[in-house]
């Protein structure tokens, strides 16, 4: 998937994700999380942004994430939505996991 814009999905409310993403040339996927439950599941919710964007063939982008408690369902849908937006497509692939 090839990103175009600057693109964001989610909220700061309690329980869910903003994620920002950012397309750049190459260097991969730098991530910067914020969470107020970092210490527990700083790396789960890492993971899941990370494993989301490559299985939609991300390859190089900043992604920023604020976190605000929002389970791993939220953190997929929330990534998912952000990619398609900054690569400017609708082609969504919905499947319940």
């Amino acid at each position: 998937m090839q990103l175009k814009k600057t693109a964001v999905a989610g909220t700061m409310e309690s329980g869910d994700i903003m994620i920002t993403i950012d397309p750049k040339e190459s260097g991969g996927i730098t991530l910067d999380l914020s969470s107020n439950v970092m210490q527990q599941f700083g790396r789960q919710i890492e993971a899941v942004i990370r494993e989301t964007l490559a299985g939609l063939g991300v390859e190089h982008a900043e992604v920023s994430a604020v976190d605000k408690g929002a389970l791993d369902c939220t953190v997929r849908a929330r990534a998912s939505a952000a990619a398609f937006r900054a690569a400017e497509r609708s082609d969504y692939q919905w499947e319940a996991k």
